[in-house]
């Protein structure tokens, strides 16, 4: 986003800051202003998504699959798109996972090296059992990953995103508040940009076309 002071044109960009949990109630007009701000903020005219500037490392995990083997996310040499979220949640995480299958199939075979990884939130229902199945119902190919608590605290601290129950009414019954932005991670390991709600799957499907 550019402005004009003394007739100096000046360059405005975003830095990366933590994001706050979100309910589902987030999936509004306001949120939706707040990703056109966001993404009109980036001084980068290549990316489609929430430039960040400069990229952050958020290093890599590790996360045991429903058959005993160890994955690494985000995975080193290639990108990786990530989203946090549960396997319970009635809107932004379907809506985001449906547009990664967009995205993916928009960019046909050259989408097979990337990595597409949502990591549950909500350890105590979603067992890697859970997680893996409900990200494979909108691509065979994603991998939905569910850590021990360390291993969670760590990765949503790295990438900044936070998560609250809400509304409980029974050990079993409740909902999750959670950060909401899809998070575009380069083949160094590197958060390049972001995607909250509002930005559609053609601007993740463009930029992963720029990166690949």
């Amino acid at each position: 986003m550019r402005s004009v002071r003394d007739g100096r044109v000046m360059r405005m960009s975003c830095t990366w800051r933590p994001m706050r949990a979100t309910t589902a109630r987030c999936v509004t007009l306001s949120l939706s202003l707040c990703a056109v701000m966001l993404a009109s903020c980036s001084g980068n005219a290549q990316m489609h998504g929430v430039m960040v500037e400069p990229p952050k490392d958020v290093g890599s995990f590790s996360f045991v699959m429903p058959t005993g083997a160890r994955v690494v996310a985000p995975q080193v040499g290639a990108p990786t798109v990530l989203f946090f979220g549960y396997t319970h949640c009635p809107d932004v995480c379907p809506t985001t996972l449906s547009d990664w299958r967009r995205a993916k199939d928009k960019l046909g075979a050259a989408a097979a090296s990337v990595q597409f990884v949502f990591v549950s939130v909500d350890p105590e229902r979603d067992t890697p059992v859970v997680s893996d199945a409900y990200a494979k119902q909108f691509d065979k190919t994603f991998l939905g990953v569910t850590g021990d608590s360390a291993t969670t605290s760590r990765i949503m601290t790295a990438f900044g995103v936070s998560a609250a129950h809400e509304a409980i009414t029974d050990a079993t019954h409740y909902g999750v508040a959670h950060s909401a932005q899809a998070f575009l991670i380069d083949a160094k390991g590197r958060v390049i940009a972001m995607y909250p709600v509002g930005i559609g799957w053609d601007a993740l499907a463009a930029d992963l076309k720029s990166i690949l």
